[in-house]
């Protein structure tokens, strides 16, 4: 019989996540005591409505209607924040815990993107720590392997797939022909994207994770600010029909890699080589591959949202905390992380797939060649594709496809074709990823 005293655990929110992490240890304490050497107890609760049904039994929980008063107050070890959002009741809550001395595990990546680095002090500050395997890629136990598994390696490059919005959309574009907006409204019935979905779909949430997997991967400072995104609107079904043909898929990709300029952070539509593990992931999975000096690439497949999956990470943590296994937030102490050295994306360097309506007319074809080679891009191949309906100003769309040249430069030509009245429309830039 287990006779240490428990970790007591006080849950701030009480939705999909919070409402699966009680179920998991109500149905699970024990084999969870056994597994760690201490029971784990919830002893207080608070979330926005106390009337409603969620089927938990919170037995002798104290309900606290203000969570910030639950996590200064409360008979807890650990505060598990579950509300959500980057201020409001989410931050007050932590920093309360935290200057209370309690630990913090939290699924809640726009907090510690936002105020990741403040909120790691306040903790050192007050023998306290943030835990929040949740917070990126769902189920799939990426921080753990960074700031745990991965000690020995010096880390090149941090990629992935993070947001199951988008490689669920991708994934049926590709898959069935459809528009983007055909997918999205798909995606928004099954309940896989918000009614404003901009914050997924732009690239924003991506950025969120791909700040924290870089602070622990590289030993910097959390700065989401230094991070290139954009996002997969502008992917068209031909986009994804060119690349299948040319032997790649499109993903929304997280990266971050160490440059001879510093540490590059970009989040964008990725043309990733159908042979590439990433690739292979499709619909609602997260994937996220690390390249380390010591053990080469490891690539993580699993789960990046769902209560019961986020749950599990959640449990992970706490299982942590029960163990006795408290380490710094970010994997080192504060003072050691170092401010993120930015390697700017216009001097990113790659291939790229690049789509322009090409005004069919005497010497636009040559001009846009030209512009290219005067810029220093060299072709690896030019397509053409269809031909527009307008008899008096017909158009057809031209694929390029570069050998590895620099943001900079494509740009620099992108913006000199324009001027010379030989497209229309916005031309699309997808990065290759070989």
């Amino acid at each position: 019989m287990n006779h240490a005293s428990p970790l007591r655990l006080a849950i701030a929110g009480l939705g999909t996540v919070g409402a699966a992490t009680v179920k998991i240890l109500e149905s699970k304490g024990n084999a969870l005591a056994v597994a760690t050497g201490r029971p784990i107890a919830v002893t207080a609760v608070s979330a926005r409505d106390k009337a409603r049904e969620r089927g938990l039994t919170l037995g002798g929980a104290h309900w606290f209607d203000d969570p910030t008063a639950m996590a200064a107050e409360a008979e807890a070890d650990v505060l598990v924040e579950l509300i959500g959002g980057a201020d409001g009741p989410a931050k007050a809550a932590v920093e309360a815990a935290l200057r209370a001395g309690r630990h913090v595990v939290t699924a809640n990546k726009a907090l510690l993107a936002a105020h990741g680095p403040a909120l790691a002090r306040l903790a050192e500050a007050n023998g306290a720590t943030i835990l929040f395997e949740a917070a990126v890629a769902g189920g799939i136990p990426v921080i753990k392997a960074l700031r745990e598994s991965l000690a020995g390696n010096t880390v090149q490059r941090v990629s992935g797939i993070m947001n199951g919005t988008c490689n669920y959309i991708l994934s049926r574009m590709e898959a069935e022909g459809l528009t983007f907006a055909a997918c999205l409204k798909a995606a928004q019935e099954l309940g896989y994207a918000e009614a404003d979905p901009t914050f997924d779909v732009e690239g924003f949430d991506t950025a969120h994770k791909l700040a924290l997997l870089t602070a622990l991967a590289f030993g910097t400072e959390v700065d989401a600010d230094a991070i290139y995104v954009e996002g997969i609107s502008g992917v068209t079904p031909l986009d994804l029909k060119m690349a299948d043909e040319l032997g790649f898929r499109i993903k929304l990709l997280g990266v971050a890699e160490r440059t001879a300029g510093g540490i590059e952070q970009r989040v964008h539509p990725t043309m990733v080589p159908k042979t590439a593990q990433l690739a292979q992931v499709m619909g609602v999975t997260n994937a996220v591959s690390v390249i380390g000096d010591t053990v080469g690439e490891l690539t993580l497949v699993g789960p990046g949202a769902g209560g019961e999956a986020t749950a599990s990470a959640v449990l992970s943590d706490i299982a942590d905390l029960a163990r006795g296994t408290v380490l710094p937030t970010f994997g080192k102490a504060s003072d050691l992380l170092i401010k993120v050295n930015r390697a700017p994306m216009k001097r990113h360097e790659g291939g790229y797939y690049v789509r322009l309506q090409t005004l069919d007319k005497p010497g636009a074809a040559a001009t846009v060649a030209t512009r290219m080679a005067e810029n220093g891009i060299s072709l690896e191949s030019i397509l053409q594709k269809g031909r527009g309906q307008r008899a008096e100003a017909p158009s057809v769309p031209v694929i390029l496809i570069t050998y590895a040249t620099t943001e900079r430069a494509v740009r620099a030509a992108l913006k000199a074709i324009a001027h010379d009245g030989v497209i229309e429309g916005t031309p699309q830039v997808i990065r290759i990823e070989r």
